[in-house]
């Protein structure tokens, strides 16, 4: 059997799904109704991770580091857990830019279940971008459509195109507001990080599912997963804002990591097939980071990965290049460590800029890597 457009560190999770036994089955950790729990940490490890990772709290000033949640899995079970601030074990936080993610995996039932392939063109699952003839399903996940989009923040309302698409001109249909822009580059030739391909997406799929899209990321992927927190806002045209609004606890987003990290199979069912983790966690081509940004992860298809395209280099030189993750706005976090067996849930509040992901792995793979501890 061959998996050329697997990452290696995945080929085995997919070969032994291929392969599933019940022997396998029996030795395999699975959550059911809740994490089975692990014998937790404890020692200096313990106390570095947590004197950074929940460091006194200023809710007044908003500096520093503020975690709100952090959840570690190993090998399918609860090792820690802690949470700050308004945020308990049940709490659905809100995922901000995590949300991609999800949807990704969402979507990759749908390719799994043969709805849509990478080189479609957009406009033959969403109309309105018809535009746009040659922007390929595969560029929207890339971030490479080639529109002429700004993703800025709060620091600059006035130019940021997600701003008004999360809360003015766009608003009422947010696919339909990004299909109005024009393009600077050609589809695939360069990334830009852009939330609006990633609504266009979202929009994409309610073609592909039909009158099934209201419940579909329950029925596809939160239900098999015994995810039950979850609430994803729609816009007013009925379409998930799958660049932004998904909102889950903690332990339910460990869930989407563990699927990841045994490669897309949830017990004796295999989600998201090897094609679609090929490219979803493989590096775009195009990517280059700009200087004194060498820190941030490398975009693969809506996930992020520690490795460079065409290089060793790792953006967080504490953690292995296997090492992918979920990001979003004011420091959440779903990072997996494939090697480690470690999936890792932060929720955050983070303001002021500066939260390093690489110090919080670092610490992480020092206290949780192994039983005793140790990296």
């Amino acid at each position: 059997m061959s998996l050329p457009l697997l990452p290696m560190f995945l080929r085995g999770a997919v070969l032994g799904a291929c392969l599933f036994c019940l022997s396998a089955a029996a030795a395999e950790v699975w959550p059911e109704a809740d994490w089975t729990p692990a014998s937790v940490p404890a020692g200096p490890s313990l106390a570095a991770f947590e004197a950074y990772a929940f460091a006194p709290r200023d809710d007044l000033t908003r500096e520093g580091v503020r975690s709100d949640a952090v959840v570690v899995i190993r090998d399918g079970r609860l090792i820690y857990e802690r949470y700050a601030g308004p945020t308990q074990v049940d709490t659905p936080h809100l995922a901000w830019s995590v949300s991609k993610s999800i949807m990704a995996c969402v979507l990759g039932v749908a390719f799994s279940e043969g709805r849509f392939q990478l080189d479609d063109p957009v406009q033959q699952h969403y109309p309105a971008f018809a535009a746009h003839p040659d922007i390929r399903i595969r560029h929207l996940l890339n971030w490479s459509s080639g529109l002429a989009w700004q993703e800025d923040y709060e620091y600059a309302p006035l130019k940021s195109s997600v701003v008004a698409m999360l809360y003015t001109r766009g608003r009422a249909d947010m696919a339909a507001f990004v299909a109005g822009f024009a393009a600077d580059a050609a589809p695939g030739t360069r990334f830009r990080y852009s939330s609006g391909d990633s609504n266009v997406l979202a929009a994409s799929l309610k073609q592909m599912v039909g009158p099934a899209y209201a419940d579909y990321p329950w029925t596809a992927l939160f239900e098999p997963l015994g995810i039950r927190s979850a609430v994803w806002e729609r816009d007013a045209s009925g379409t998930f804002v799958g660049s932004s609004y998904a909102y889950m606890s903690a332990r339910d987003l460990a869930r989407i990591g563990l699927l990841m990290q045994r490669g897309g199979r949830w017990k004796e069912r295999q989600l998201l097939a090897p094609a679609w983790l090929g490219f979803v966690l493989a590096p775009y081509a195009g990517y280059h980071p700009e200087p004194g940004q060498e820190d941030e992860a490398a975009p693969a298809g809506q996930w992020w990965l520690n490795r460079l395209p065409g290089s060793s280099a790792r953006p967080w030189p504490s953690a292995p290049s296997s090492t992918f993750a979920a990001l979003g706005h004011w420091g959440q976090a779903l990072y997996v460590l494939p090697e480690q067996k470690l999936v890792i849930v932060r929720y955050a509040d983070d303001r002021d800029g500066s939260y390093r992901h690489d110090e919080f792995l670092k610490r992480a793979i020092a206290a949780f890597a192994s039983p005793e501890g140790q990296p």
